[in-house]
């Protein structure tokens, strides 16, 4: 059987599943400057067993990571159930999420119990006016209650996605990266990417370095930590003296990781797309209803990894091609 190497001998073991692209918030750097999200009618959206589908032929083709995605992953009915079917894949080595929050204290003890492995939470600040204003939810109490249940039922380690964004939260990137001093989290602030509005994003970029600057004159050193368990990973961690805890940067527009991008996306419209910026994709939604076979699903992958391009082309000092979606659509 092939294996899963693009044309740039990158070996991709990583695939990124929206499970759904609905949510039940509408945070400002995720949905369209109009604020509305045009959501999937549900016979469009892929079903879990399309989605294992997929999963158990790309294992076998070298896939060992999954990472659940949405939209917002636990709205959908039968998440947990799904969960538990992909721990169950020969080759299955690690399963993820990407949560908001919200629902997770409700879920929490089920999904450990499922199979999942590690856990996610997007945080952008630590006060619920500035919560609602950002998420248009008021809700900042749920998330905080959903993050602690994480942390009590054992999800280790826990990492807190925060996406500063200036004028808006960027005076509490300090009082983020203080957190790792006394909890055993990973706060990753991860560097504002463009969705639809083109302009707004250049105005509220702010840069791994700034960043870094930040935290430094209020907090000290950051040292460096080298992941040797996962040397593809996006995040570059690093330690405050003394802090239980790690602070991670993920630049992918200042110090673009592309040369070591192991994962693809398969959407919740049952396409696969080559990469987060890119306007190409496979689609795998029709091959299956129209009863395909593995081995159609594999030329299928391994036409994912002949198109999958060398490297983005953001770039927020040079005049970059718009990038129009919204990234409810393809789940970050």
């Amino acid at each position: 059987m092939a294996q899963l190497v693009d044309a740039f001998n990158r070996k991709i073991t990583y695939i990124r599943i929206s499970v759904t692209d609905r949510c039940n918030l509408r945070c400002v750097y995720c949905v369209p400057s109009c604020g509305t999200i045009s959501t999937l009618p549900s016979n469009e959206l892929l079903q879990f067993d399309e989605m294992l589908r997929i999963v158990k032929v790309a294992a076998k083709m070298g896939l060992n990571k999954v990472r659940i995605t949405g939209g917002e992953p636990l709205v959908r009915r039968g998440v947990v159930e799904f969960i538990a079917a992909v721990n169950k894949i020969d080759g299955i080595k690690d399963i993820a999420m990407t949560t908001n929050g919200v629902l997770l204290k409700n879920y929490a003890q089920a999904l450990k119990k499922a199979g999942l492995r590690r856990i996610n939470i997007s945080l952008d600040t630590f006060d619920p006016k500035k919560f609602q204003e950002i998420t248009k939810g008021d809700c900042f109490d749920r998330v905080w209650e959903g993050i602690l249940e994480a942390e009590r039922v054992g999800f280790d380690p826990i990492k807190l996605n925060v996406v500063p964004s200036k004028g808006s939260n960027d005076n509490e990137i300090v009082d983020f990266a203080k957190l790792t001093l006394t909890k055993p989290f990973q706060v990753r602030f991860i560097e504002f990417m463009p969705v639809d509005d083109w302009e707004s994003w250049k105005k509220s970029f702010i840069s791994k370095a700034e960043m870094m600057e930040k935290i430094e004159t209020a907090l000290g050193k950051l040292e460096p930590v080298i992941n040797e368990k996962d040397k593809s990973a996006p995040a570059k961690n690093y330690r405050l003296h003394g802090a239980k805890g790690l602070v991670g940067f993920i630049s992918a527009i200042s110090e673009h990781f592309c040369d070591t991008c192991n994962r693809i996306r398969l959407g919740a419209d049952g396409r696969i797309k080559h990469c987060l910026f890119s306007e190409s994709y496979i689609d795998f939604r029709e091959p299956l209803r129209n009863g395909c076979d593995d081995a159609e699903v594999e030329r299928l992958l391994c036409s994912v990894m002949e198109t999958k391009p060398e490297a983005h082309n953001i770039d927020i000092n040079a005049e970059s091609r718009k990038y129009l979606h919204s990234m409810t659509q393809i789940g970050g």
